[in-house]
């Protein structure tokens, strides 16, 4: 029997690292009132100068993974060919071969097909074939009890097959302690353990009561072809060692310890979780589904709810960047405080969140903890969503990888405690709705690449964050913490899709560089100056695309000066109030943007395809659009009744703006450690709109 798709496939493969040109030129807009159309691949660079290492990941399904044979879709059965087993209550009647009943134990010790019906108060089914033959195991109508030990116990077979019989309800339930065979052995620890392979079919239903330890436990492989299942568990729920593969089914598991799991840690092809359909409703207090090795999800519809949720999460307690860490730039963040008249207005709730910051992210080695896993998807390798619906509450990260997190297409809602999406290498998204409605960071990787989908984040620290944080929760079960090492070669690359972003911290976080060649990006907040909208090392590269965010001026930056598309950086005096529409036009009355931010701003940096060399534009604030604004951002309709606030000519790549006029960027460590270099940096009388920066605010504001 084949049990497994071997080769390059378990798992995302890292198809592809070549040198490449890092971005072109995009083609001119006449009219910025509809974003293009957006590319949806998926390809991550590290940038380095102007050129970038290429890395492509191979999409996998999860029948690139395992497959299902006849036997375990094979439902079917007859009087006349099996073995029908009665049980009454304190013993059991077989009729026909390959099984003998002794009080309350039922043996099974040849291959078949066995029909089981009735009621055992206080007894076992066991299977025991030493020919390594295959059993169907058919529940038609079981109610089977056993205060000691496992209930149903498979120890040897070559594969069960476990039919759940149309129109059946069958109950399994053991006790809170098991009598072991001796003290070196923890085996069986599941109401339903098997040694050999497992899969369950059928249509009927299956209600596990595990009071001892697990529910459903195979040391080999497991396999769900169909049928309901509820599993009530003192620990974990469903358990496979090599594999988990769900066809389709519906599952209800409340868990003490995890929802679904997979435990092989000795052999790479080994240890996965494949998922093709089913409805899931998780309660874990520890992780809701988590593979040792690969987790990859086709389709369902998964309610998953860990740890109590994110109203249980631990408090985040990180720092306000004392330090000169090369990684995110954090240096002496916040040792400055604004000059007097700067207008910051910053929000006493985001003042609150700015001492959350994340640490730096110098190289460390990872030191074990034996803080709890409450993670709503978790892999110890690769994580892969190709579709589905899935509502996520945790208490500590709702999607993550020990490796790369590839999101295709889907529909994901998630309030998490900690990260949003985490990946200690890449994290890419290229299609589908993702809406993290909650988090500390929103998305999290070593490199991040977004080239597709409707992405929408709330962070109570940063939205996005590149090789950054200081995340010292355990990822339980996996082995591994979730920390980077900071190169400098660290990208965010943007090519397409919709993100939007509001954020008591960064906004964009990269502790590296960052590539934009086309997509929407907008973001709201920081309203506290001790963070900024954009926050890079390196430089931002922008060729294509929309960018528009507004937040606080203490830390502004804008993409680079090397940008063949470009932008404009306006900072104002005092803060403006939330909602207060920034409208930018050109001489002929074009839109450019027209921005409702959604929290108090001082800053605002736009860049656009219709923004050109040699163009007068005129920037606004106030008024009213008569068209339908889409994350802020109106796409269509009329301006008007608005104040002028600045005219001006754009004469290079970046352009900076205060009430008096265009300024210049000054020459300072704006963008942190290396941040800001070709053009990043803040402009000159960013901090009162003109006037002299503040004492000491170049040398010990940085990011």
């Amino acid at each position: 029997m084949n049990k497994f798709i071997m080769g390059s496939k378990v798992g995302l493969v890292l198809l592809l690292a070549a040198v490449m040109s890092a971005c072109g030129a995009t083609s001119s807009a006449t009219q910025s009132s509809s974003p293009p159309a957006t590319s949806a691949a998926v390809t991550t660079a590290s940038a380095q100068s102007t050129t970038a290492s290429s890395v492509q990941l191979a999409s996998v399904k999860a029948a690139d993974l395992v497959t299902f044979d006849e036997e375990d879709t094979a439902i079917a059965w007859s009087a006349d060919s099996s073995t029908a087993i009665a049980l009454n209550g304190t013993g059991a009647t077989v009729s026909g071969s390959g099984a003998a009943a002794s009080g309350g134990v039922v043996t099974i010790t040849a291959a078949g097909t066995y029909v089981v019906s009735g009621t055992l108060n206080e007894g076992q089914i066991i299977i025991d074939v030493q020919d390594k033959g295959s059993v169907h195991l058919v529940l038609n109508g079981v109610t089977l009890h056993n205060s000691s030990s496992a209930p149903v116990y498979i120890k040897e077979a070559g594969k069960v097959i476990m039919t759940l019989q149309e129109g059946t309800d069958n109950k399994i339930t053991d006790g809170t302690t098991y009598i072991l065979a001796d003290d070196t052995t923890d085996e069986p620890s599941a109401a339903i353990f098997s040694k050999a392979d497992l899969t369950i079919n059928g249509t009927g239903k299956l209600s596990v009561t595990a009071s001892y330890k697990d529910g459903i436990t195979s040391k080999d492989d497991l396999k769900i072809v169909s049928g309901t299942i509820e599993v009530q568990a003192a620990d974990d729920g469903i358990v496979g060692k090599d594999l988990i593969a769900i066809q389709d089914g519906t599952m209800t598991i409340n868990a003490e310890g995890d929802g679904i799991k997979s435990t092989n840690d000795e052999d790479a092809d080994k240890g996965f979780i494949a998922i093709t359909a089913g409805t899931f409703d998780i309660v874990a207090g520890n992780d809701g589904i988590q593979a040792e090795t690969t987790l990859v999800a086709d389709g369902g519809t998964f309610n998953l709810l860990t740890g109590g949720g994110n109203a249980n999460a631990e408090v985040k307690t990180g720092d306000q960047g004392g330090g000169m860490g090369m990684g995110g730039g954090r240096g002496m963040r916040g040792t400055q405080a604004p000059a007097a008249g700067t207008g910051s207005g910053q929000a006493p709730a985001d003042q609150a969140a700015e001492s959350a910051a994340t640490a730096g992210t110098a190289a460390t080695t990872a030191t074990e903890t034996e803080s709890t896993s409450a993670k709503g998807l978790k892999a110890g390798g690769d994580l892969t969503v190709n579709g589905g619906s899935f509502t996520i509450d945790s208490a500590d990260d709702a999607v993550h990888s020990n490796s790369n997190v590839s999101i295709t297409d889907g529909e994901l809602q998630i309030a998490a405690g900690d990260d949003g999406i985490h990946a200690d290498s890449l994290t890419s998204l290229s299609g589908g709705t993702v809406n993290i409605t909650k988090s500390y960071e929103g998305i999290e990787g070593a490199n991040i690449t977004i080239a597709g989908g409707e992405i929408d984040v709330t962070a109570s620290d940063d939205g996005v964050n590149v090789a950054g944080g200081n995340d010292d929760n355990s990822a339980e079960g996996t082995q591994r913490q979730d920390q980077f090492t900071s190169s400098g070669n660290n990208l965010l690359t943007i090519s397409g899709g919709t993100l939007t972003v509001d954020a008591a911290g960064d906004g964009l976080d990269s502790n590296g560089s960052v590539v934009m060649t086309g997509g929407t990006v907008i973001t709201n907040g920081p309203t506290a100056d001790g963070n900024g909208t954009l926050d890079y090392d390196g430089t931002f590269e922008i060729t294509g695309g929309y960018l528009v965010v507004a937040g606080s001026a203490g830390m502004l930056q804008a993409p680079s000066d090397a940008s063949s598309q470009y932008s404009i950086a306006m900072t104002f005096t005092d803060s403006q109030e939330a909602g207060q529409l920034v409208h930018l036009q050109d001489s002929d009355g074009n839109t450019i943007a027209t921005f409702a931010p959604s929290k108090s701003y001082r800053s605002v940096v736009i860049s656009s395809p219709d923004l050109k060399e040699g163009g007068s534009y005129t920037l606004s604030t106030g008024g009213s659009s008569t068209g339908t604004a889409v994350e802020g951002l109106y796409n269509d309709g009329a301006y008007s009744g608005g104040s002028e606030v600045v005219s001006f000519d754009i004469s290079s790549s970046v352009t900076w703006l205060n009430e008096s006029g265009v300024t210049t960027a000054t020459s300072g460590m704006g963008g942190g450690m290396g941040g800001g270099r070709g053009g990043g940096t803040r402009p000159e009388g960013g901090f009162g709109g003109g006037g002299t920066p503040p004492t000491g605010a170049e040398g010990e504001v940085q990011q």
